[in-house]
């Protein structure tokens, strides 16, 4: 939640929310931003020095010297294990260490031997090589003769070296050394509003450039709410990765947002390609092209006259500390390259699949009877839940890990209600915890000397919702471990399994600090919060999961909502797009949000349905409603000050929209599950106000696309238009897949685990379709022990069959096959089952010619068996 009440943002007479630009720093008023900005392209002051140049087995190594001041530097270069190129630059001989992020790669990283080439380079995989040249150093990826990439290309590439302050205010010109470099404002000291940042450690900024020849596309580095493409920034500034509590965010806007994930997807036909930043300081990326602005006309006009100028993107990363770490992922698909970042950094984590459910939340429901009304009211109105949500006012005064004595006065009873209909509880818990020496927990972290520090060594106070309120350090280990112990069922009082947790807050949220953050010379230890700074809601995160996960002896998965993250924290939970807006553009930004954040790892993404802010039109409130059931993560919430939005308070006939909605999202649950969206569904929201229709493109020159509503068959490699009213999703199902699911709707989805499944079979042209089926508890971490199902399910040949794909695993399944559909089916003359122990038996079916539609009603197999069905 953004600092509503605190610092007191109020409504404006408009009658509009709006964020107020003024609170954040533009790359202009960012002195280390401005002052690399201003480096000239062309100018590169470094040198490699080739006679240093080391080769082993492992690694090669090379000085760099800065010929204006005569800084050495180490360049390491790794060639990794999967086609990455791990890249370091770090001063060969630092006044102190330099920040280096840990915590996010997942392992240590598998080194390929090096072969013997000179300053030409064998990456070790046909053809690619590295080119490093001297003056000015330059580092060039080959392939053949195809330059991939590019770095110091622009002799951009510059490293503020740590230094001695000086005072060279008093100092006559002619005693200052030539290779001295001049002093300029915000280099030692910095203001912004009424905020001073003391700097002790002087200018500490890295910036790369990178050339990125034959691409025109390029994605990723969320969060911004901002086109999936993202744009150059040749005319304004560059887009920023910085992690903020941002009021009621712009849209289309390079200005930093909640999370930061420094990674970059490179995209043409001819190669995908990434570049992963590793860096957690303040950062902002410049990109600009070749053919930026050039109209489709124009690039036409340039193919006809014979124009042999090919495109490029240029790209150039800048951070306010650490050293150069770059991974550069050479793909060469897409699907490489996301395996090449998940070998680095993980995948995302394997959730309990009642969090794929839909969960009701607003800040805040009053009391235990608010929360049971709420409940009940969708028992009444027969609309499925899992979760229902408690925002900060159920807490005793702001002060995490308690429970309002009045309003929540006995929280076992209200949790178990909830269980008892088998249905789950998130309740927020948040980094800040409120100074107060009659708080247990406050109590306690400060005793530890677990609180971030400020310049002068105290612990550090910011004003959040409790009012003056101190930050635990979760860049410690043993902070860490100490977080998780508070959730222990004795600890956290009144808790239960069924229990789970929402990190908010945790960009950090200072409402008194500089850009409504932490002050960067806050301490970590001997780190700066400058250099920490987008790492620490990972953190929260992460010890937060760790909690959940000790209070259950290990057994048992967490489910954990976070608003801040980092390239990382795919592994522990989901993440959400922060504080919306009830307006059409906010519904149509979450697309391209999510997906932004899919493709560098983060899937488990969703938005506020409805907008946290204001209030939806019910038309909105539906669209949302029908978007959200398709993205990962579907949650409903509002803001304190807007009207109550429970789904069934916007008469019959939209209640009955919304309940559709969901009830298809529950129907698609088991597919949700086991692959975390496939490439088999393709969902074209109705994001525009009055909408009558709307224009999807289906791909796929040989792909055919079937509706899942009324089975129509599409041809791919074509826009279709698609006339909607307000009960329309559409939604296409790609021929050559097999998707489960299961019909039957009950109140959560627990109550479903036993339920029968249908199985859509969707024949491509060749007449053939596969898919999976994937079936465990649900819940605990058992599947690492083989406690699962996994079948490999086949069409070919007029046959289906269901075949073992884990042989070795052992789990049982009450769920059976209670009907096969099978579209652009043939009619056969008869249906066959045949079970493992070879009996057989003819199967009833029903076959809709007109639609070439075949329905095999209730074969009756045990959905964990093996089958074949025959259609003759």
């Amino acid at each position: 939640m953004a600092p509503l009440l605190v610092v007191g943002l109020a409504l404006c007479l408009s009658g509009t929310w709006a964020v107020d630009k003024g609170n954040f720093k533009t790359c202009e008023q960012s002195a280390f931003c401005k002052r690399q900005r201003a480096l000239k392209p062309g100018e590169s002051p470094y040198r490699a020095l080739l006679e240093t140049m080391e080769l082993t087995n492992t690694r090669l190594t090379l000085q760099l010297i800065n010929d204006n001041n005569k800084v050495r530097l180490l360049l390491e270069l790794y060639r990794l294990q999967g086609n990455i190129t791990r890249v370091k630059i770090n001063e060969l001989k630092p006044l102190k260490p330099r920040y280096e992020v840990p915590d996010v790669l997942i392992r240590d990283l598998s080194v390929l031997s090096q072969d013997e080439n000179g300053v030409v380079l064998s990456l070790g995989v046909e053809s690619q090589r590295v080119i490093i040249s001297a003056r000015p150093f330059r580092l060039d990826i080959m392939e053949g003769s195809d330059v991939l990439m590019s770095l110091n290309s622009r002799g951009l590439l510059a490293f503020e070296h740590l230094r001695m302050r000086k005072d060279t205010k008093r100092r006559p010109l002619q005693l200052i050394s030539k290779n001295e470099e001049k002093v300029e404002d915000g280099m030692w000291e910095e203001t912004f509003k009424s905020h001073t940042d003391s700097k002790p450690n002087g200018p500490s900024a890295v910036s790369l450039d990178f050339s990125l020849p034959g691409v025109e596309h390029v994605y990723g580095i969320p969060e911004h709410a901002d086109t999936l493409r993202l744009k150059t920034t040749d005319n304004g500034d560059p887009y920023r990765l910085y992690n903020l509590d941002v009021f009621q965010y712009e849209l289309y806007n390079p200005m930093a947002l909640y999370g930061s994930v420094p990674v970059m997807v490179a995209h043409s036909p001819q190669r995908t390609t990434g570049i992963f930043w590793l860096n957690a300081a303040e950062t902002w990326v410049d990109i600009s092209s070749n053919t930026a602005g050039k109209t489709v006309f124009g690039k036409m006009l340039d193919y006809v006259q014979g124009s042999s100028e090919t495109p490029q993107t240029d790209v150039r990363w800048i951070s306010e500390s650490g050293i150069i770490d770059v991974f550069i992922m050479l793909g060469p698909t897409p699907k490489d390259v996301f395996s090449q970042y998940a070998s680095l950094t993980g995948t995302q984590s394997f959730p309990p699949l009642a969090s794929l459910g839909y969960h009701q939340c607003r800040w805040n429901y009053n009391d235990q009877e608010d929360v049971k009304s709420v409940d009940a009211g969708f028992d009444e109105h027969d609309i499925p839940y899992d979760f229902i949500w408690l925002d900060i006012e159920h807490t005793d005064g702001k002060r995490y890990f308690t429970w309002d004595p009045h309003k929540f006065a006995t929280p076992k009873e209200m949790l178990q209600g909830l269980m008892d209909k088998k249905r789950k509880m998130v309740a927020i818990v948040d980094p800040h915890i409120k100074v107060d020496s009659n708080y247990k927990i406050h109590n306690e972290i400060r005793s530890l000397g677990f609180y971030v520090k400020n310049k002068d060594g105290g612990d550090y106070e910011g004003w959040c919702w409790p009012g003056s309120a101190s930050y635990p350090d979760f860049t410690r280990a043993d902070m860490r471990a100490w977080w998780a112990s508070m959730f222990a069922y004795d600890q956290y009082e009144g808790t239960m399994e069924n229990l789970h947790t929402w990190n908010d807050m945790n960009e950090p949220s200072v409402f008194n600090g500089p850009e409504v953050t932490m002050h960067k010379d806050a301490m970590h230890g001997s780190w700066e919060h400058r250099d920490i700074h987008n790492l620490y809601g990972l953190y929260v995160q992460m010890a937060t999961a760790e909690g959940l996960i000790q209070r259950s002896g290990g057994v048992e998965r967490p489910f954990v909502l976070t608003r801040a993250f980092f390239a990382g924290s795919q592994r522990i939970g989901a993440v959400w797009t922060g504080d919306n807006a009830a307006e059409w553009d906010h519904l149509k930004i979450s697309i391209p949000m999510c997906l932004s954040m899919g493709l560098v790892g983060i899937s488990f993404c969703g938005a506020d349905i409805g907008g946290f802010f204001k209030s939806p039109s019910t038309e909105l409130l539906v669209r949302w409603y029908q978007a959200g059931a398709y993205q990962p993560f579907y949650r409903a919430h509002a803001h304190l000050d807007t009207p109550r939005r429970e789904p069934w308070l916007f008469g019959p006939e939209n209640t009955a929209l919304i309940r559709e909605a969901v009830r298809q999202r529950y129907t698609f649950l088991p597919y949700w599950y086991q692959l975390f969206y496939r490439r088999d569904l393709l969902v074209h929201p109705v994001v525009e106000e009055g909408a009558r229709g709307v224009t999807a493109y289906l791909p796929g020159k040989d792909e055919v696309w079937f509706d899942v509503h009324t089975f129509q068959k599409h041809n791919g490699a074509q826009n279709l238009y698609i006339p909607v009213t307000m009960s329309s999703i559409p939604v296409f199902q790609r021929g050559g897949s097999i998707i489960p699911r299961k019909l039957r709707v009950r109140r959560s989805s627990t109550c479903m685990e036993h339920d029968p499944y249908t199985l859509y079979v969707a024949l491509n042209l060749q007449r053939t379709a596969d898919g999976e089926l994937y079936i465990d508890d649900g819940h605990t971490f058992n599947y690492e022990k083989k406690e699962f199902i996994y079948r490999k399910l086949t069409f070919a040949n007029k046959v289906l069959s269901s075949v073992n794909l884990a042989p070795d695993a052992k789990f049982t399944t009450d769920s059976w096959i209670e009907r096969i559909i099978v579209l652009g089916a043939s009619k056969p003359s008869k249906v066959t089952l045949k079970t493992a122990d070879g009996q057989e038996k003819q199967l009833e079916f029903d076959f809709n010619a007109s639609m070439s539609v075949l329905t095999v009603r209730k074969p009756g197999m045990n959905a964990g068996a093996d089958w074949t069905v025959t259609f003759q």
